[in-house]
């Protein structure tokens, strides 16, 4: 593994870093940087990645560039990363920033890599969305997919999908815990003590993913083997179709798609 260096030090790096050491890639291979300083000593001091106190140092030796400040932050960033990052991998976790906009500050990096990984991923059990600006050589391909895998899974996209994507799986998380707490206080609604109503509704949406994820089938089937006919999960999922469930959904998904493009509009 090539040396890696790490421009910001929030939760999305420190994220990546965990996972990284978690899979034996030596600290000694890994070091990062902010702005503050203070991020940057935090996670150096948690995980024994080495702490650089400016630009040339982070990016002398430094094969592949993780760019994970806080995105609007990018217009500003250092022109001197324009020649510090020739010739390097840049690998962007930066929200709503595409690659034509990460090529003004990367002009001359050897590619551009931008993602979108998800809340879970700060547990590892995540999954990034990417998309790259020229097809990636095997070194580099096996440079993303160790990096990316240290925060969950990932899928390749083309960029133009990248805002319905962030819309499903980035802000996704936001939506599953709105459930949990809906179900949460329907629980107490229908009588339960609110913390056997939070643990019944976490465990219940912990147990339905897995299983969802272990069958491997459509979400309908095992949902119709739940329903009895008229029976109480019939019951309550005719209560859902009625207020068109589905429907809210979707227009869920695409208000977040809209203020996505909205965003990204000048990125």
């Amino acid at each position: 593994m090539s040396r890696i260096a790490f421009l910001g030090a929030g939760n999305m790096a420190a994220a990546m870093v965990d996972g990284l050491l978690a899979k034996n890639v030596p600290a000694v291979d890994l070091a990062c940087f902010s702005a503050s300083g203070k991020t940057a000593a935090g996670l150096a001091t948690r995980t024994g990645v080495a702490q650089k106190n400016s630009l040339d140092a982070l990016l002398a030796g430094a094969d592949t560039l993780v760019v994970a400040f806080k995105p609007q932050h990018l217009a500003a960033a250092d022109p001197r990363l324009a020649e510090l990052t020739a010739g390097k991998l840049v690998v962007s976790v930066l929200a709503g920033k595409k690659i034509a906009s990460l090529a003004k500050t990367f002009p001359r990096a050897r590619n551009l890599v931008r993602t979108m990984p998800n809340t879970p991923s700060q547990i590892g059990a995540g999954i990034t969305g990417w998309c790259v600006r020229a097809p990636l050589s095997p070194p580099d391909q096996a440079i993303v997919d160790t990096l990316l895998g240290a925060l969950g899974q990932a899928v390749e996209i083309p960029e133009n999908q990248m805002d319905a994507l962030t819309s499903v799986s980035g802000s996704g998380p936001a939506y599953v815990f709105e459930f949990a707490a809906a179900l949460r206080d329907a629980g107490v609604a229908a009588g339960l003590a609110p913390g056997i109503a939070q643990k019944l509704s976490v465990e219940t949406l912990l147990g339905a993913a897995r299983l969802l994820a272990r069958k491997n089938i459509e979400p309908e089937k095992l949902r119709d083997a739940v329903t009895s006919p008229n029976g109480t999960t019939f019951a309550g999922l005719q209560r859902m179709a009625a207020r068109d469930f589905r429907g809210l959904i979707r227009e869920t998904v695409l208000a977040a798609k809209a203020r996505s493009e909205e965003l990204s509009q000048d990125s």
